[in-house]
């Protein structure tokens, strides 16, 4: 429930309106517009009686929402919510940010190697997994604190942010003093307690959509990290289980545009994951840029066939470089396809 409130309201009255609404268990934040200021009602709205809102002094007026989400939707916020990640912006029609890097750091080395490639390419922000979420016990699990401590310095040597998955609400400290963006994984999108402890910190998180997730789903879970007050999520569609055997996951390029509809959070795309596939991954890339998508993340390695996880959809430094070579140039604005001019000319504006 949104409820408009009057321009001449006085703070008791709405200090009112709040302790009525507080009295329903449910939650009421205040935020102010361009031309007016509205309160957002959180939690299950059934149990609030229209007529009995609208009698108070302060409200103007009051909209029920169709969808459970509030705080992501663009009911609540009409304009692209815009996340500064070391002076990198991701949404509102900025440039596309190119996060890539491995799917798992093997070693300090490999690491500085990797990024530097990722950097020279036209790369912004660098991906590795220092912990793994895997789906056999058998499988390399990550270098854990060894891996945040070579994340560390692949930031310190290349100057570069730098993004890694989370697994549990025990590691939050060292991923907030360490990692400039903490991914929530797929397998993790709906640990709930792990949302609740990310929304409490000042700090952009990226959430991957899960792999058996509704788009719903995806919003709901971005809640409950806005509603314990971190506003800094970015979503990302990383391919879903479908009955499709050809690839890894299906990569659900629709819900980019339908995301960007119904909610102002920016949204990435992962290639990688979603089709499990090198080849793949270059036109899935601009497929996403143009339905609208503010970045991708690519799974970037010097020597893919030898990656310690994942080298089937991992690409090497060539193939990165020419895949950023040609996201650089398109970006979509107002339904147009928009030509930077960047080292090739690939046409000039089209419309879609």
């Amino acid at each position: 429930m949104i409820i408009t409130i009057k321009e001449n309201a006085s703070e008791r009255a709405i200090k009112a309106l709040e302790d009525y609404v507080q009295s329903k268990n449910l939650m009421l934040e205040i935020a102010q517009g361009n031309n007016m200021r509205i309160a957002i009602v959180i939690g299950d709205t059934s149990l609030l009686d229209d007529n009995a809102i609208r009698s108070f002094d302060c409200v103007s007026d009051l909209k029920r929402l169709t969808h459970p989400y509030k705080l992501v939707s663009r009911d609540y916020q009409k304009e692209d919510t815009v996340i500064d990640v070391c002076g990198i912006k991701i949404g509102q029609h900025e440039k596309i940010v190119m996060i890539g890097g491995p799917c798992s750091i093997e070693s300090e080395e490999t690491a500085i190697e990797i990024a530097q490639g990722v950097k020279e390419a036209g790369g912004t922000i660098f991906r590795g997994g220092a912990y793994k979420a895997r789906t056999s016990p058998y499988s390399f699990q990550g270098l854990r604190e060894k891996g945040l401590e070579d994340l560390a310095k692949v930031k310190k040597v290349v100057k570069m942010p730098i993004v890694s998955e989370i697994l549990s609400v025990e590691q939050l400290d060292e991923f907030v003093k360490n990692v400039d963006i903490i991914q929530v994984g797929a397998r993790n999108m709906q640990n709930y307690e792990l949302l609740k402890a990310l929304g409490k910190i000042d700090k952009p998180i990226l959430l991957k959509r899960g792999y058996a997730a509704t788009i719903e789903e995806l919003l709901m879970a971005a809640e409950y990290i806005l509603v314990g007050g971190n506003k800094k999520v970015i979503l990302c569609e990383r391919g879903i289980r479908t009955f499709a055997k050809a690839t890894r996951n299906t990569l659900d390029i629709s819900a980019v545009p339908y995301i960007k509809k119904v909610s102002h959070l920016p949204v990435i795309v992962d290639p990688s994951h979603g089709t499990g596939k090198r080849d793949l991954v270059e036109p899935m890339t601009l497929a996403a840029i143009a339905a609208g998508a503010d970045g991708v993340m690519i799974e970037v390695h010097n020597n893919p066939q030898f990656a310690w996880s994942d080298g089937a959809q991992c690409v090497n430094f060539a193939e990165y470089n020419k895949i950023v070579e040609k996201a650089s140039i398109f970006k979509i604005k107002d339904g147009n396809i928009t030509n930077y001019g960047r080292k090739k000319n690939y046409g000039t504006t089209k419309t879609l």
